[in-house]
């Protein structure tokens, strides 16, 4: 390879951006990336004082008598102190100035609009499909919380499967590695297996979900039942699929603090990269590299594998993928759809040209992203209750936050004020571990193995069921109740998880009620 090929212009790019300029030894062309990094975080944003002193503010808690300074404020002052009900996710920042307020509200009806198929009267809300799951936003992310599986009913609205291949020629292992794509989706049916679509067009298909019953046995004799998912792609109008596409289901995640998360200094979540677990705690810890729309390397931070770098790409993913809506930044009115699917090429898309490019031409982008950059974290409850503590001590000592990281303190110079120079808590270190093979569904994203996913944030998952009127966990909702959810921590995660089995029945009630708190 030449002094011009991928991985040259990519540690350019790495070593002129200087949050990303942390020590970087070692970046293989293909396979996985190997990265080592300064224990200091670099935060140009910050003068020695400040660094020093937000390096004391984010030290983890030793003390687990009392409650944290600000700990119940988990998003600093963007933190919601609404009633901690159904609506609990769907409040704007706290700090949101009056004069943004508006474009809030814009953003939230846009991002419950109900799109419909082109060409209509309507004009400015046609575009749908043609394949699509869902007619909304706000259809997958219910109360703007997370979706959930079927469980028995028809409605897959809010939960999907990503289909994607291993590259299978030198030109693509090249794209892969200089990040211009993060898989190949399969040939005839695209990224992404749609179960509705519009008049003229059948659906590509339909997931089907069956569970078999997996008991953990704890120490103490007790057994708990997890279920064990399998998932096919069925009744598919296309023939079968390529044979070595794999299916990855998702459901929707909450929609709360994403701008907070994007306001983390990139060197604060890379200082916690440890790939050879020189530490010795037996959890690496991997960053997701992803090419942004503006066509800069960056830190992903969205998605279960850590897929966007930001929210407005991550928003503009949504519309195409789930919706079948065109952007600026993805422009393409007929979705998801294939060159081998001729009759959904055929249909009308809905661009409008006087209103600009796309079936959701600006503003509605940026309104839909500045709504979920501002959806507010609710405050915590019960943090200085005794039996919180107590479940926050274990959950410590179980070593739970090697990856769920407890706080951050945002960027100083983050350009929008609501997100700016904020203590905030989500427990997450927002990179790739390696989960297990229970977890593991056999696709590769970018960096993520097919084993690996980003460490999801915890705030506010306590009101689950308060939100969204039942609780399912993980990427792909198996998991019925906290609990389960960490007993199928493996890999990685499995120490941490053999730490909570070895618990008695009392301190396991602790822990959950620790994380029933967020």
């Amino acid at each position: 390879m030449g002094p011009h090929g991928p991985v040259s212009r990519f540690m350019g790019e790495m070593m002129r951006r200087p949050a990303l300029r942390l020590n970087l030894l070692v970046l293989p062309l293909l396979g996985v990336s190997v990265f080592a990094f300064a224990e200091t975080a670099e935060r140009p944003d910050l003068g020695p004082r400040e660094k020093a002193r937000v390096a004391d503010v984010v030290r983890p808690a030793t003390d687990f008598s009392k409650a944290e300074p600000y700990e119940a404020m988990q998003a600093g002052a963007a933190t919601s102190i609404e009633d901690p009900d159904r609506n609990a996710f769907s409040h704007f920042s706290a700090n949101l100035a009056d004069e943004d307020v508006m474009n809030f509200r814009l953003g939230n009806a846009l991002f419950r609009k109900i799109w419909v198929p082109a060409p209509s009267s309507t004009q400015a809300s046609d575009g749908l499909g043609p394949f699509y799951n869902a007619r909304s936003c706000d259809a997958c992310h219910i109360n703007d919380g997370r979706g959930h599986p079927p469980e028995g009913k028809a409605d897959m609205t809010s939960m999907f499967l990503r289909l994607a291949r291993e590259p299978t020629t030198d030109a693509e292992k090249a794209a892969l590695g200089d990040h211009l794509l993060l898989n190949f989706p399969d040939p005839v049916y695209g990224g992404q297996l749609q179960d509705k679509a519009i008049a003229g067009v059948a659906p590509e298909g339909r997931m089907r979900i069956s569970y078999q019953p997996q008991p953990f046995r704890f120490p103490d004799g007790t057994v708990v039942e997890l279920r064990k998912p399998s998932y096919q792609a069925v009744d598919l109008r296309y023939g079968p699929l390529d044979p070595h596409a794999s299916l990855s289901p998702r459901i929707a995640p909450a929609m709360i603090g994403l701008g907070l998360i994007e306001a983390i200094a990139e060197g604060d979540i890379l200082a916690s990269v440890d790939p050879d677990d020189r530490d010795g705690d037996g959890v690496s810890g991997r960053p997701q590299l992803t090419r942004a729309s503006d066509g800069e390397v960056r830190l992903g931070r969205f998605g279960w594998k850590g897929e966007q770098a930001n929210v407005r790409d991550q928003s503009a993913h949504a519309f195409l993928g789930d919706i079948g809506i065109s952007t600026p930044i993805l422009p393409r009115d007929h979705g998801d759809c294939t060159s081998e699917q001729a009759d959904c090429l055929a249909l009308a898309g809905g661009t409008q040209a006087r209103l600009g490019p796309g079936e959701a031409p600006d503003p509605v982008l940026p309104l839909v992203s500045f709504y979920s950059e501002n959806l507010a974290v609710p405050a915590r409850r019960k943090a200085s209750f005794s039996e919180t503590l107590a479940g926050k001590k274990l959950f410590y000592d179980s070593g739970c936050i090697s990856c769920h990281t407890p706080k951050y303190v945002t960027r100083k110079d983050w350009p929008a004020k609501p997100q700016r120079f904020q203590l905030i808590w989500p427990y997450s270190d927002f990179l790739l571990h390696d989960m297990g093979e229970g977890l593991a569904d056999s696709q590769t994203v970018g960096e993520a193995s097919g084993r690996e996913w980003r460490t999801p944030p915890l705030w506010a998952i306590g009101l689950t069921r308060t939100v969204g009127g039942q609780e399912f966990y993980l990427h792909d909702g198996r998991a019925r109740t906290l609990e389960e959810a960490v007993l199928w921590h493996d890999g990685e995660g499995r120490a941490a998880r053999d730490a909570y089995a070895k618990l008695d029945k009392r301190d396991r009630d602790l822990l959950i009620r620790f994380l029933e708190s967020l």
